[in-house]
């Protein structure tokens, strides 16, 4: 059956519409006026949706803040308010930047909510937000998305604008919600990071503030809840551990304060605030009988990168002739606790099983001559092959159905067959990987990707010129992907494209085009 309260297009449209053009929305009355700071200008969110209960997320700001702030929130079936579902009051505090993290109990499954903020004599806009199915229900469908890299000084969020147009379930998102670093001094584009380059938990939150600020974005969190799992600009590019690229003394303390701001700025509840700079972000949501959905976290607990560049750790280009240390079968991208909590969490009794994790899975081998040992990137999985052959081993084992394995961080489109064996054309394809571009966040070159495809024929397609997402639609017996790409990505008005459509039909693991 279909959600209850599915929301009437036109009046979801016109809120979304005035959401992205930064006016009050529609139904909502703002205490706002020039002598009135705007308390809610980085908008409102919902995250983490379980049957009977989700995450409702938003964070005052402005001048003069009290130490402490009640802030009231409800939560309805309609979007009048009429038929209140939950309300409660929670407080604001400064030690969390005055972050909300509501979490009404004892929803109803499978139905669609509204929701609203107030506190200080203003109202915020209203979200809408929905619970999944519950556990043993024959959902009909999940209308999904995902999507990575969004830094502000590339590019506008157009993609998040047609996003919300979309009618979605469900967002997941998978990495580098913000970038850490300043923008160059030298740099023309239309947009600037604010401050330099992120350190300190004041420097953190300024980030989100700024992130947040824009319409686009704050419509499609108003649109949907959302699931997150970060990457590396969260914190520090190509971060492993507790090893900066920098190799910077002390980065326990800068990991502490990022993972601080990112919890106070994210859909979580309060059971994920971080213990010093750890935080839990590996989870199972089920969406009824239709599909499990897992995410992981490939920071916290991996080994460092193999032969890194001189004086420094993190991300390189080589030669496998050139580093051994490749093949160490002891090397893990997910650390050993988590793989093997992965490969408990693989469930045979849903139609499908989703794994929302941040990078290319599928092997991309750089080395064009055949003659000449293959050459791979050390910060995705082709720097863990163990560990990937480990995954993929359980997959089989396991005959977990209908595998899919959802990916961002590489600032391209690909759609991939996974193999046991990447080099044997003929070896079965376990699952299949769609691992999505970047919501604004500039890529290669597409030349040097277009002499690496030839060689690497399980990647049955690879753009890295298209900026957007992945959106899609997920029933028992098939998945079908749209890949939305944003023509011009400074334009406000840009047209948004279907570059690709692929399918995967129940049973066949890899995706065909559509």
């Amino acid at each position: 059956m279909e959600p209850k309260s599915r929301p009437d297009p036109l009046r979801r449209g016109l809120l979304l519409t005035s959401l992205a053009a930064g006016m009050a929305p529609l139904f909502v009355r703002h205490a706002r006026g020039a002598e009135v700071e705007p308390r809610f200008a980085l908008g409102v969110a919902s995250g983490c949706p379980r049957p009977d209960t989700l995450v409702l997320w938003t964070r005052l700001v402005g001048a003069a803040l009290p130490d402490q702030v009640e802030v009231r929130w409800e939560l309805a079936e309609d979007e009048r308010f009429e038929r209140i579902a939950a309300r409660g009051v929670e407080r604001a505090v400064a030690a969390d930047a005055h972050s909300v993290h509501a979490e009404p109990a004892r929803l109803a499954p499978e139905r669609w909510y509204w929701y609203r903020f107030t506190a200080l004599g203003q109202r915020s806009a209203v979200g809408r937000t929905r619970s999944a199915p519950a556990p043993g229900a024959a959902a009909p469908r999940l209308r999904f998305a995902i999507a990575s890299c969004q830094r502000w000084d590339h590019g506008l969020y157009t993609a998040w604008g047609d996003m919300a147009r979309q009618d979605l379930d469900l967002v997941l998102f998978l990495g580098d919600y913000i970038y850490e670093y300043a923008t160059p001094a030298n740099s023309d584009r239309p947009r600037r990071h604010q401050g330099g380059h992120c350190r300190t938990l004041d420097d953190y939150r300024r980030r989100y503030a700024q992130y947040k600020s824009d319409a686009q974005l704050q419509a499609m969190h108003a649109a949907a809840p959302w699931i997150v799992t970060w990457d590396d600009h969260e914190i520090d590019n190509d971060w492993a551990a507790n090893v900066s690229q920098e190799l910077e003394p002390q980065f326990e303390l800068r990991r502490a304060a990022a993972t601080q701001a990112y919890w106070e700025h994210m859909p979580f509840p309060k059971a994920a605030r971080p213990q010093g700079f750890r935080i839990r972000l590996n989870e199972r949501y089920d969406w009824g009988r239709l599909a499990r959905i897992i995410t992981v976290d490939d920071r916290q607990f991996r080994s460092q990168q193999v032969c890194p560049k001189p004086g420094r750790a993190g991300s390189n280009t080589v030669a496998l002739a050139d580093c051994p240390d490749f093949l160490d079968p002891q090397r893990s991208l997910l650390g050993g606790q988590q793989e093997q909590w992965l490969a408990q969490s693989w469930d045979a009794s849903r139609a499908w099983n989703l794994l929302g994790q941040q990078t290319l899975m599928a092997t991309l081998n750089w080395e064009a001559r055949p003659e000449r040992s293959p050459r791979f990137w050390t910060d995705g999985w082709d720097g863990y092959p163990a560990a990937r052959t480990r995954l993929l081993r359980e997959l089989a084992e396991r005959r977990v159905p209908n595998a899919v394995v959802l990916g961002g961080d590489v600032h391209a489109n690909y759609v991939a067959d996974l193999k046991l064996d990447f080099a044997d054309p003929d070896a079965a394809v376990l699952a299949t990987e769609f691992c999505g571009t970047s919501i604004s966040s500039e890529g290669l070159a597409q030349s040097r990707l277009d002499a690496a495809l030839p060689h690497n024929p399980h990647l049955r397609y690879g753009r890295a010129d298209q900026r957007g997402y992945m959106r899609f639609e997920l029933r028992e017996q098939r998945l079908e992907a749209e890949l939305r790409s944003v023509r011009a990505i400074w334009d406000p008005a840009s047209p948004v494209d279907v570059a690709a459509r692929f399918a995967v039909e129940a049973g066949r693991a890899g995706a065909q085009p559509a």
